[in-house]
């Protein structure tokens, strides 16, 4: 599967596409997202910018801020919602060799023979800018997720406690049979093999052995289907200028 054209993504302030490598330069640069901020009125607190990707599928990405302040508990809820939940499995992070997980046993724990810490442990007391960490969801069929914290300044934090400032744009996946964009994926097979919605319909698996295509690191893994908040479906293809 060639995701490396969906490595373009969309800011959200001004619409504009951009390269991922693009998009954290720009997202300093955006008008758009200055005059946002300028317009927001509260207390302001300190806010982090943070990268995530899929760590072996870098063709999605996001780029979010959130107060330093909230949890990584609160990451974890954010990731299951727009990129991970499928059946409730386990998660974690993994910050300097320390895990962070909703059952942490202690400073060692003795069933893992490492260091492990409350996932409800604030973002300020475990990362800083410059500072790249990992993110694990379901121990079975591990979806891994690669985040750097790109900057921090001084600001009314989002809305929604995460704000999503960019993102990539969904794949173009072309079908195992035709040119058309893939909007299955055939589970049942590896790699995995993607189809259009005809060519699914065709095959002698329809429709048990197949799972959608998503925007997300943990497509075609486990039983995912996209995000369970609808305001996080994001299925735009990128269309280069002519």
């Amino acid at each position: 599967m060639n995701k490396r054209k969906g490595f373009h993504g969309k800011c959200f302030y001004c619409g504009n596409s951009y390269t991922k490598a693009g998009m954290s330069r720009h997202l300093k640069a955006c008008e758009a997202r200055k005059e946002a901020n300028a317009a927001k009125e509260g207390k302001a607190f300190r806010l982090l910018h943070i990268q995530a990707w899929g760590s072996y599928a870098p063709g999605f990405w996001l780029h979010l801020e959130t107060a330093a302040k909230t949890t990584l508990a609160d990451l974890d809820d954010f990731f299951r919602a727009i990129w991970m939940e499928c059946c409730g499995h386990l998660s974690q992070f993994i910050i300097d060799d320390v895990y962070y997980s909703a059952n942490p046993s202690g400073d060692f724990g003795f069933s893992l023979g490492v260091a492990e810490k409350d996932i409800r442990t604030p973002l300020w007391k475990a990362v800083r800018p410059g500072d790249e960490f990992n993110y694990e969801y379901d121990f079975g069929t591990t979806t891994p997720v690669t985040l750097k914290v790109m900057d921090e300044r001084e600001g009314v934090p989002p809305q929604d406690d995460i704000k999503v400032m960019a993102r990539n744009y969904l794949p173009n996946i072309p079908c195992e049979i035709c040119d058309q964009q893939a909007e299955h994926m055939l589970t049942w097979e590896y790699p995995i093999t993607p189809y259009c919605q005809e060519h699914a319909e065709e095959h002698d698996d329809w429709p048990e052995g197949f799972l959608p295509v998503v925007n997300s690191p943990r497509i075609g893994d486990c039983g995912y289907t996209g995000p369970w908040n609808e305001e996080y479906i994001f299925d735009e293809i990128y269309q280069p200028e002519e």
